[in-house]
């Protein structure tokens, strides 16, 4: 079975050129197929406030109203997509950038309104990736750019969390590749101490994870995205790694790039 690498890079990668551009050159280097996922809220937000729109705000998740929408499509989707790309084309990676409506590659349901309405956000479902359209790429030499934009499939695009797209897309193509789902962020990986990044967790498996989590070793804001890991792991993704994007270049080496979860 062919291996697939999906990773997905937060702000401290893509706000950063230098940071960006040591990250692009590590994901060429990176062997066999491979899907980047990118968000680029903080882009957004200082585009929109020069034109006179304010980001609004609630538990640290954007309300997307129809101003915002146009927005972040224009952010994610123009500036911040096709600025990846054409780096990586320069680097030698036949990148394409996508939204989840090119290809049908991706579709979810506009988040429901329940005590707060947060707009045009869509949540992703079972079914919500096309694994077959996005397979013709990948074996066809293509590695795919996704930005946080889903589509409805009534010709509405949606505003979508970045890490949980690349969860998903994780999931779907785990039946048809060796998939190992890739976080980078601003930290080395899962640290015993949050102000300490020598105390890196080289490995963790559901049975540590547990232990961690009752002696509240772990910080609280990390716990969703390892809970999201090892769903991921359960469903069927081979690992999920979590680290910096300064050390991408190690991530072939198993004991050289972050945090490893697997089963």
């Amino acid at each position: 079975m062919q291996a697939l690498h999906i990773i997905k890079i937060g702000g401290n990668v893509i706000d950063n050129s230098e940071n960006l551009h040591r990250f692009l050159k590590d994901f060429t280097a990176l062997k066999g197929y491979k899907i980047l996922v990118h968000g680029g809220g903080k882009v957004a937000t200082q585009i929109g406030e020069s034109m006179g729109i304010e980001a609004q705000m609630v538990d640290g998740r954007r309300i997307t109203d129809i101003d915002t929408l146009r927005i972040v499509t224009m952010v994610y989707a123009g500036l911040i997509n096709k600025n990846i790309v054409a780096q990586l084309q320069r680097y030698g990676t036949n990148a394409i950038g996508l939204t989840g409506a090119d290809g049908d590659f991706i579709r979810a349901k506009k988040r429901p309104v329940k005590t707060i309405d947060y707009g045009f956000v869509g949540d992703l479902f079972e079914g919500s990736i096309n694994p077959d359209n996005i397979s013709k790429l990948l074996d066809g030499g293509f590695s795919p750019v996704f930005c946080a934009l889903t589509h409805d499939g009534e010709g509405q695009m949606l505003n979508t969390n970045a890490d949980t797209i690349a969860s998903a897309l994780a999931v779907a193509l785990s039946g048809k590749y060796e998939t190992t789902l890739v976080y980078c962020f601003e930290k080395k990986g899962v640290l015993m101490d949050v102000n300490d990044d020598d105390s890196l967790i080289r490995e963790i498996d559901p049975e540590r994870y547990e232990k961690l989590k009752i002696e509240k070793v772990i910080h609280s804001g990390m716990l969703p995205k390892l809970d999201n890991a090892f769903t991921a792991i359960s469903c069927g993704v081979k690992a999920v790694i979590i680290g910096h994007s300064d050390d991408l270049a190690h991530l072939e080496n198993k004991k050289g790039f972050g945090t490893r979860l697997s089963k």
